[in-house]
């Protein structure tokens, strides 16, 4: 049986690009939006999904961290690391030059990739956001307007489009993390060196308590565990409430974690797993 994986699509967007280099012969399918693709995981119309998680330059993709938290919760069984290249892209049919372009359009993480580009190059367009980068470059392709599209190289072969300018990206060390979900671990083949291995966890603090923070991350510290990231989003609940989603770059085990669980209830916080898995980065996508 062949394995089906959605993406964020359509095709030419990034998250197209780090499934095609993590899966081979599997059935591919592309999403609208960021939700549809993980509700078709859980709901089990697909057995993969892939979409991005943080941007080196723009930082956490928001909405899957919120739409895993709140809405869906699947667990996180691998992470895909790709580098990311911003291009300008018009259609063949557009004969101007940078000064004639109206509109800029892409996905707004891709946009904010490209600030200082776009203030400098292209201050008489304005900025219209997509719900990625691919289907910004599909409607470039199907208009004889003076617009253009942020993608990159696959978009513009997928849609036939000219790369007026490359690389356009603000920041030269630009990578993209993508999360990959399943309900069944066994499914996920990747066949590429694990470059680490993450544990990501969800953790809720108490209430109106001065130092628990610190205390988290004091439970952390002197186990010698290192954080590569910690960052606190909204609980939707009121002005105040938060969660922490806390990255540990160590696999699961049956000592420290445990530990942690344990004396992080004891200050009446709430703690999950959201998932224990290998990390692949590609050095191209």
């Amino acid at each position: 049986m062949t394995t089906k994986i959605g993406y964020l699509g359509p095709k030419g967007t990034f998250t197209k690009l780090a499934v095609d280099a993590a899966f081979n012969g599997d059935e591919k399918v592309a999403f609208k939006t960021i939700p549809q693709c993980i509700d078709a995981v859980e709901n089990e119309d697909i057995q993969i999904g892939v979409v991005p998680i943080e941007n080196a330059i723009e930082g956490t993709v928001h909405l899957s961290i919120d739409y895993l938290v709140h809405q869906v919760r699947l667990p996180v069984i691998a992470e895909v690391v790709v580098p990311i290249q911003q291009n300008l892209l018009v259609n063949k049919q557009f004969t101007g030059d940078i000064t004639d372009i109206k509109r800029v359009h892409s996905h707004r993480h891709a946009i904010a990739q490209c600030q200082q580009y776009l203030h400098n190059h292209l201050p008489q367009a304005t900025i219209h956001f997509s719900n990625s980068t691919g289907s910004a470059a599909e409607m470039v392709s199907q208009t004889d307007e003076p617009i253009a599209a942020i993608g990159n190289r696959l978009a513009a072969k997928e849609f036939n489009l000219n790369m007026m300018e490359e690389n356009i990206h603000d920041y030269p060390n630009n990578h993209t993390r993508f999360i990959v979900l399943a309900k069944d671990e066994s499914l996920v083949k990747i066949n590429h060196p694990v470059k680490l291995n993450r544990t990501s966890l969800l953790i809720t603090l108490p209430e109106d308590r001065a130092g628990v923070l610190h205390q988290v991350l004091s439970a952390f510290a002197w186990r010698k565990m290192n954080l590569s990231k910690i960052e606190s989003r909204p609980m939707k609940t009121g002005l105040g409430n938060y969660f922490f989603i806390i990255d540990v770059d160590e696999p699961y085990d049956d000592v420290l974690f445990p530990g942690v669980k344990g004396e992080l209830e004891a200050l009446d916080c709430q703690v999950t797993m959201l998932g224990s898995y290998p990390v692949y980065q590609f050095d191209t996508p």
